[in-house]
């Protein structure tokens, strides 16, 4: 027993020791850039854990807004830095495995880019306004095909999950339904309770508010378990729709020039704050599922079989960006 606590505390003083010396060189504060607006989720995230590796690291964390071409203007920037560690980009996978299928980057996400830790999965949701004459999943599926063909669903971008989740069920449950891609989620969410649009698979981030307060209805969960938000609400693999699972990490993202030794002190450094009782109640409160992962391998394979999945999407169904 004495042995393992000596383990432990040794592993402990190691991991502290890295995340000091990483960032020890130089005056300049460390840049975390977020290829997304103010405000959002991203951004939030972004500045909870900056200022907690900040606080555990002694150095200044700045957090830098650099949204616009599907991340890839943040993440270009990010690649332009020197690959010291002093200049990270926090993001979704969709980054790097989602947007690149529809949209031509001046760099190779999966060859330039590395994830270096990931903290929080996220899945989507499918939903319908409240209002909607459907109690449950198969009752929406059974009305959507008494309007085949003219049923619609709604997405907060092309060439995003949002849309390759109902371009697969509508073709999966031979319903015909027509796409209404959205900037965002908020303008897609506004007509879905308007009635504008029928369905819509949106990320769980946006849509937990309005299903909070009664305003959506939620029918199944993308993710390969049921979401601790969402108890009681079945997964699309439990309805009989595998191919309907789609889950994402949130985590920082470097340059694949980053040294062995850079990324392990990063590795370090990111496992320190995110399992601060603070940095995991704000994802919870913005409705990620905190999961800690500094396997850079075993995320960059997930992200090449996510990136492969989309891909065989894209070109299954013809998706074009707008």
């Amino acid at each position: 027993m004495k042995l393992l606590q000596f383990a432990r505390t040794s592993t402990a003083l190691i991991a502290c020791s890295l995340a000091f010396s990483v960032w020890a060189f130089g005056d300049k504060p460390v840049k975390l850039i977020v290829p997304a607006p103010p405000g959002g989720t991203m951004d939030i995230v972004a500045r909870v854990l900056g200022q907690q590796m900040s606080v555990d690291t002694g150095r200044p964390v700045i957090v830098e807004n650099r949204p616009g071409a599907g991340g890839a203007i943040g993440l270009q920037a990010m690649l332009q830095a020197p690959p010291d560690g002093n200049t990270l980009v926090l993001a979704a996978s969709n980054v790097m495995a989602e947007t690149p299928q529809v949209m031509k980057m001046p760099f190779d996400p999966l060859k330039d880019l590395v994830p270096i830790a990931s903290v929080a999965k996220s899945g989507a949701v499918l939903v319908t306004a409240a209002t909607y004459p459907a109690k449950d999943f198969p009752s929406l599926i059974a009305r959507l095909k008494t309007r085949k063909g003219k049923s619609s669903f709604a997405s907060y971008s092309p060439g995003t999950v949002s849309q390759y989740a109902g371009l697969i069920l509508s073709d999966r449950a031979g319903l015909d339904m027509q796409h209404v891609g959205y900037p965002g989620s908020p303008p897609a969410l506004q007509d879905l309770l308007g009635g504008q649009v029928d369905i819509m698979f949106d990320g769980m981030v946006t849509s937990m508010p309005l299903i909070k307060a009664g305003k959506l209805r939620p029918y199944a969960f993308t993710g390969p378990s049921r979401s601790r938000y969402l108890p009681d609400v079945p997964t699309t693999t439990e309805l009989g729709y595998p191919d309907l699972q789609f889950k994402g990490w949130v985590g920082f993202i470097g340059s694949s020039k980053l040294s062995a030794d850079t990324l392990a002190k990063l590795h370090a450094i990111v496992e320190k704050a995110a399992q601060s009782p603070a940095v995991q109640q704000k994802l919870i409160d913005v409705g990620l599922e905190p999961e800690l992962n500094v396997d850079t391998p075993a995320l960059l394979s997930e992200t090449r079989a996510m990136s492969a999945r989309n891909a065989a999407t894209v070109k299954r169904f013809n998706i074009q960006a707008n």
